[in-house]
């Protein structure tokens, strides 16, 4: 149950973008399409998972003087994996994602999860936590940037969507559109959260 709980944390209680508002960065800027969402999300659960499971692994070993220093070196040799992997097969995305691929290494997410979680716990649960923000991360940047390209180009994942009669709104493909598709999801997230706990309290 508690590996349960680590991994369903990241899906929506903790939820990185939504509840704790992490990884703005690439959050805001490569969204402007649900292949690049994917795309990010993807590259930045591989580089979480595997963080927390080599720190979790070797935590008891790492002095904590340079515990800082050691987890960005560990995240960086994995967001480097991922910047040759996508260079190499995946071209074209890698070069629409172009400098927020190596940024992964500045990620709060990623950093506040190693520090937080994985440098504490037995790699099982570090495994779920990863997973659950991971997928989280993930699932929120495609959320948000298959709005903005519903709306800013009336296809969601290159699929053509909208009937060509549709005014798609130029705004979303430029950073104000971000904030603004942003600002709506939290919005509507909130309320969602405040008519559970109304529910919740009115069954109690």
């Amino acid at each position: 149950m508690s590996l349960l709980r680590d991994f369903k944390n990241g899906l929506w209680n903790e939820h990185p973008i939504f509840r704790l508002l992490l990884g703005m960065c690439p959050l805001l800027a490569v969204t402007t399409t649900a292949v690049y969402g994917l795309a990010m999300g993807l590259a930045t659960l591989f580089v979480v998972v595997c963080a927390e499971i080599v720190i979790s692994l070797i935590r008891n070993f790492i002095p904590k003087k340079v515990r800082i220093p050691s987890f960005i070196i560990i995240i960086a040799t994995f967001v480097t994996i991922v910047d040759y992997t996508m260079a190499a097969f995946l071209p074209d995305i890698a070069e629409a994602l172009s400098i927020f691929i190596p940024l992964i290494v500045t990620n709060c997410l990623i950093m506040a999860r190693v520090e937080a979680f994985a440098s504490k716990v037995p790699v099982k649960r570090a495994i779920a936590d990863a997973l659950g923000q991971g997928v989280g991360f993930t699932w929120g940047l495609v959320l948000l940037a298959a709005v903005r390209e519903l709306l800013g180009q009336g296809a969601v994942f290159g699929v053509q969507v909208l009937g060509e009669g549709f005014p798609t709104w130029g705004i979303m493909g430029l950073p104000p559109g971000a904030f603004i598709s942003l600002g709506i999801i939290l919005a509507v997230i909130n309320q969602i959260i405040r008519f559970k706990h109304k529910r919740t309290k009115e069954v109690s």
